[in-house]
């Protein structure tokens, strides 16, 4: 499933003039912060041609001449039956189109030093220019261990640099020592296969204790008997991630603002500016209000990515995924699925991108196609109007209903994945086999440009796919333009009247505009396909305005509050109280409540599981690689949505009938 844009332009990053060098080793050696320290900003992020595994490729400007970097996924070993061995293999053996390397960069550890040199030996066999990364040295050196770097070159006949990409010491070193790689002598490929070889390369270069310290195993032990009990481990999980929702929410809050109030901004003035007319409306209602509805989510992108990112390096993420693979797997998904799907309870589409984590196809298939279910930020408004207008005086239970709305949603995604994986995902899910990484202070760095790089990816992949639904949602609101209704008409007629005061002038053009929108929305083509589509909806207790909210609200769930109180006839407004009370007093053509209690509670259970988020279904596409997901998604989660509407409605207005008998 790649995006042949990714293919293009992994083979145009750089001329051929450049070196290119492809970052090799096993997971969890620093590799990545290496290969920040070395390009930073600079590095460019796509997929692998004829893969769904992301690239990273970047600029090594550190020294003369520069040199392009490409960084290969981390493995244990190239011969494994896996999509990230296979990758390797063909990256080393030049197979992969306009990405063949001069050389290799293989990043060793030093704590496991054994296991690295084994990996980088075969690597030997394909003749490349080899040099080595040493890292995690001053872990080493906290176990009593040390390495003679020079040593070890001695030994093996090539390069061997301690570099720390957390500190940046040995970086520059590094980067001048790229182009001195050469192949492993012919000779030592004979004599690795001799018992020992290894070993004694390894013991004429070390020194030290060569022993790990006992104070910090029976710490590490002691953490680790905690972090991965089935009781202490989960809470511990639970309590983290939770701090992780709070701080989306909280440290999201100010710059989500700051970007509606700078594109709302953005709109008035062009409005103001731009003469009334085709014109003003794309610019201001179309492309603006698309483009803000796209940037604003990126707060919460970046800082979930910033967070995890922080977790991961500390090592405690392995911990936590063990843990949860318990539970997890009861379902059909793994431990790594549960980070996504609690951070779509923010936003389903930093907690879409956040399965990259998921390292089998199917397991992130799945997760991705059950991830919308949680119950993000953007449906709490719908949540709360539908709720005060079912209970407007009792908070116990409007409390309970807003906490079943969460349950029924995390309840639908693992259900729906226990149904995936046993028909069209069908297949054994990959082993969690997981080796646990030592405890680190987590590299700040590392997580700012692991944030920035998710941030602009999202920008370049998402936002444009966004702009343009955006752009033709607005267009079948505003056409066919409508001129305004003759009471309206009548009211500015009225408005305009020598000698009323100033506030009453007021009052009369704001009803004159809310009945000019609900006539345009009535009108419009979103308003003839609400009427198509109501007696499909009519069985949930939708009239026609309140089907034409529903559709509408596929673009976005937030956009259901001011189209019903256009539709309607009353204001929008914060209080949701005051919007709640004026749609509760709402009647039908035949003087019944437009909201009763069957209709509401169905209506809650609707936006509880549709899917209304156009966003989500752009990113789930860009994540996939094909519109076959997005459109099983939505399709889906509507019908699901639908059935369980439809449910409600008959045994809520069954039960209040059957009461009304009794009574």
């Amino acid at each position: 499933m790649p995006d042949e844009r990714s293919a293009s332009a992994l083979s145009s990053t750089a001329s051929r003039t450049m070196a290119r060098i492809a970052m090799v080793g096993n997971p969890n050696v620093g590799k990545t912060s290496l290969f920040n320290r070395l390009c930073g900003l600079r590095a460019k992020t796509a997929n692998f041609p004829g893969s769904t595994v992301e690239a990273h490729i970047g600029k090594c400007t550190i020294a003369e001449p520069i040199v392009e970097i490409v960084d290969l996924p981390g493995i244990y070993a190239m011969d494994l039956a896996l999509p990230e061995s296979k990758l390797c293999r063909d990256c080393v053996g030049g197979r992969l189109e306009g990405l063949e390397p001069d050389a290799l960069l293989v990043v060793v550890d030093a704590t496991n030093l054994q296991r690295g040199l084994r990996f980088a030996l075969s690597l030997a066999a394909s003749r490349r220019a080899m040099i080595i990364a040493l890292t995690m040295t001053d872990l080493a050196n906290a176990r009593g261990v040390s390495i003679d770097p020079n040593k070890l070159s001695d030994e093996l006949g090539i390069p061997v640099i301690r570099a720390n990409g957390r500190s940046g010491v040995g970086v520059e070193e590094l980067a001048r020592a790229l182009h001195q790689a050469r192949p492993i002598p012919f000779a030592h490929l004979e004599a690795a296969r001799a018992p020992g070889w290894i070993d004694r390369q390894i013991e004429g270069s070390l020194g030290g204790a060569h022993s790990v310290g006992a104070d910090e195993d029976s710490l590490s032990d002691r953490l680790d008997s905690a972090f991965t009990h089935p009781v202490l481990g989960t809470i511990c999980f639970v309590l983290l991630m939770i701090g992780v929702f709070v701080a989306i929410f909280r440290l999201a809050e100010w710059p989500m603002n700051w970007i509606e109030a700078a594109f709302g901004w953005l709109g008035a003035e062009t409005a103001a500016i731009l003469p009334t007319g085709v014109l003003n409306s794309l610019l201001t209602d179309g492309i603006i209000a698309g483009v803000a509805g796209t940037v604003v989510f990126l707060p919460q992108i970046a800082i979930l990515f910033f967070l995890l990112a922080l977790i991961e390096d500390t090592g405690y993420l392995a911990r936590a995924a063990f843990v949860m693979d318990r539970l997890m797997c009861r379902f059909g998904l793994p431990g790594t699925a549960f980070i996504p799907l609690l951070s779509s309870h923010a936003c389903a589409l930093p907690g879409i991108m956040s399965t990259r984590l998921i390292p089998e196809p199917k397991d992130r298939l799945a997760t991705i196609l059950v991830a919308p279910f949680m119950s993000c930020s953007a449906r709490v408004g719908v949540y709360v109007l539908l709720v005060t207008i079912l209970f407007p005086t009792n908070a116990l239970y409007a409390g309970l209903a807003f906490a079943a709305c969460y349950a029924l949603g995390a309840l639908a995604a693992l259900l729906t994945a226990l149904l995936f994986r046993k028909t069209i995902l069908r297949g054994k899910s990959r082993p969690m086999v997981l080796e646990l990484p030592p405890y680190r202070f987590p590299c700040f760095r590392t997580a700012f440009y692991t944030s920035f790089d998710r941030s602009v990816v999202f920008l370049k992949n998402a936002g444009g796919i966004i702009l343009a639904i955006c752009v033709v949602m607005w267009w079948i609101s505003a056409y066919p333009q409508s001129e305004a209704p003759p009471q309206a008409q009548a009211l500015v007629a009225e408005a305009s009247i020598e000698g009323i005061s100033a506030d009453h002038a007021e009052t009369l053009l704001l009803e004159a505009s809310v009945l000019t929108g609900q006539h345009q929305q009535q009108h419009s083509f979103a308003g003839q396909i609400g009427r198509a589509v109501q007696p499909i909806f009519e069985p949930l207790g939708l009239d026609d305005r309140l089907t034409v909210a529903v559709l509408t609200s596929f673009l976005a769930r937030e956009v259901f509050r001011s189209t019903v109180t256009v539709l309607v006839g009353t204001s929008d407004g914060d209080d949701d109280d005051r919007v709640a009370t004026d749609l509760r007093s709402a009647t039908r053509a035949d003087g019944t409540p437009l909201f009763d209690p069957a209709t509401s509670a169905a209506l809650l259970v609707f936006f509880v599981l549709a899917m209304q988020c156009l966003p989500t279904l752009a990113v789930t596409r860009r994540e996939t690689g094909s519109w076959k997901w997005p459109a099983l998604q939505f399709f889906w989660m509507s019908g699901v949505a639908y059935a369980a509407a439809l449910l409600t409605h008959a045994v809520v207005a069954g039960t209040l009938n059957s009461v009304g008998v009794l009574l």
